[in-house]
């Protein structure tokens, strides 16, 4: 059988020397530093020297054999600097590490998660390795580069090791400074529980009025103006409020502990939050109220929806799973490519509850735990979009005779429920939507300026240079959400006032945004002037 690959067996690349246009061509297969050495060769420098090539637009492109090919009339723009006799390794490097030192305090001091120091240790073994590397191939200043993708990958691998389930800080006096158990810790063992950062005591208590009690129904609710510890509490009225304290034993303390502990593995995403959990908890406590689930479903289903929607986004890192199995991440390679963030929730979930303080079903039997666990594995996992259409036509297969009774269609009910409340953001009033819209456009961006530098193809509706608000909303309303909140109207009518006529007044509202965007706008006389004049 043929390989692919000997279809284009090579590449050419133009390119915008001085003004003197260049054309290389090179294997698919071949290194960086060929590539590198070919461009060096056609601009007349040496081959140490630093290469930098930028695109039509003025974007870097990264010198490897993936990189875009152009076109003669769109080359690539050649910038280079030959190195300073005076440089050595030994400087380059003490700079490049400087360099890392100044990022890593920069990202992690952001986020409290761990100093730079602990881990400096590590990194100058591994840059030792390099400078060895580099003084047996020969090579000098032009690898600075190279060593810079290398770190950017060693820090990759550190923070993968250091954050799979919780921060270091997060860990009660845990401290890891061993390079070597740094790096075979990819994830916690079972004998290492997730522990609370703080306990109950300075979790203050607060007291909800009759007004904010019947308010928190609502899907209309405003999560904006919660303060993170009210947002704990509230979810605790929830649980108690549903019964579900009573229905599974629970200790009022384990559920405290519970719910901060969650919200300690909640990352400071834009989007994938701790606030975004209690939303979707919310939603979904809304909508228990609105369809009276508890007329069809038992607490036990009750318990599972709520306890699933708390944990279905737990440790989420912030870029979806088409990078993690685009850039091969460590999630993507544990989880096979197969939904690897919410099987990565599902993880998190039940480490935490794992540990006795904060095990909120340690009071029921074997039989019930494993249904509990079965149904909130069922439940997160439905939340991949990827199997939109999978969870989506089963319930609409079922809708025309659907039983109560049985099973498989109960199932279906509660995974796209769930799907419901984690995107119901356009179902809530525009002053509370919107804001999302934004938290989520950022982190999409934060996505894909990442995948840019990484040379990893880029989803049109997560380029910054591409989608506008209008854009990225209008077809997820119109084809996903409207869709599949009008299926679940057809078995609870209400759910077409309450939340299908919101979505279509937010379709309008972004179609009216998106033609007043695209229309020029009217010529002053001002502007009439200047244009005569120009000309």
């Amino acid at each position: 059988m043929g390989n692919a690959s000997s279809i284009e067996p090579t590449k050419t690349i133009f390119l915008d020397i001085d003004g003197k246009k260049e054309k290389i061509m090179f294997s698919r297969h071949c290194g960086s530093r060929d590539i590198h050495d070919l461009i060096a060769h056609a601009a007349g420098v040496s081959r140490y020297a630093e290469i930098s090539l930028k695109d039509s637009a003025g974007a870097f492109v990264s010198l490897n054999p993936t990189m875009p090919i152009n076109t003669q009339s769109s080359p690539y723009k050649v910038t280079s600097k030959e190195p300073s006799p005076t440089t050595g390794d030994g400087e380059v490097f003490t700079q490049v590490l400087s360099q890392v030192a100044s990022q890593f305090n920069n990202h992690f001091s952001k986020e409290g998660v761990f100093k730079v120091e602990e881990m400096k240790t590590d990194i100058a073994t591994r840059l030792s390795a390099l400078e060895r590397k580099m003084e047996l191939e020969g090579l000098k200043a032009v690898e600075i580069e190279k060593c810079k993708r290398d770190i950017s990958d060693i820090k990759d691998q550190i923070w993968n090791a250091q954050k799979k389930f919780v921060d270091f800080n997060r860990l009660s006096n845990e401290t890891h400074t061993d390079s070597s158990e740094t790096q075979n810790v990819s994830s916690l063992s079972d004998e290492r529980k997730i522990s609370l950062k703080r306990d109950v005591p300075s979790y203050p208590k607060y007291t909800l009025s009759q007004e904010t009690i019947e308010y928190l129904k609502q899907p209309t609710f405003d999560i904006w103006h919660w303060e993170p510890n009210e947002m704990l509490s509230l979810l605790e009225h929830m649980f108690h409020e549903l019964g579900l304290v009573a229905e599974f034993n629970i200790n009022p303390i384990t559920l405290k502990r519970f719910f901060l502990c969650v919200q300690e593995n909640y990352r400071n995403n834009p989007f994938h939050n701790f606030r975004h959990c209690f939303c979707v908890t919310q939603m979904m406590y809304g909508m228990i109220h609105l369809c009276h689930l508890w007329e069809v479903m038992t607490r036990e289903d009750l318990g599972i929806l709520m306890t699933a929607c708390v944990c279905h986004d737990l440790d989420h890192p912030g870029y979806n799973n088409t990078y993690q199995i685009n850039a091969r991440t460590e999630l993507a390679i544990r989880y096979n490519d197969i939904s690897p963030l919410e099987n990565h929730h599902c993880a998190v979930a039940f480490k935490i509850l794992s540990n006795p303080e904060c095990n909120i079903f340690a009071n029921v039997d074997k039989d019930t735990f494993k249904r509990i666990r079965a149904g909130m594995l069922q439940l997160i996992l439905a939340t991949d979009m990827a199997r939109h259409k999978e969870i989506l036509d089963s319930l609409q297969n079922n809708i025309k005779k659907f039983e109560w009774e049985s099973k498989s269609h109960m199932d279906s009910l509660k995974m796209v429920l769930i799907k419901c409340c984690d995107i119901s953001n356009e179902v809530r009033p525009m002053e509370v939507s919107e804001p999302w819209v934004d938290c989520l456009l950022e982190e999409y961006f934060n996505q894909s300026d990442r995948e840019k530098m990484e040379g990893l193809p880029v989803a049109p509706f997560m380029d910054r240079d591409k989608v506008t608000k209008p854009t990225a909303q209008i077809g997820f309303i119109k084809f996903v959400l409207i869709p599949m909140f009008e299926t679940v109207a057809k078995l609870f009518p209400v759910i077409d006032s309450t939340m299908v006529e919101p979505l279509r007044i937010a379709r309008d509202r972004y179609e009216d945004m998106k033609e007043k965007n695209s229309m020029p706008p009217p010529p002053s006389q001002s502007n009439k002037k200047k244009t005569v004049t120009e000309k």
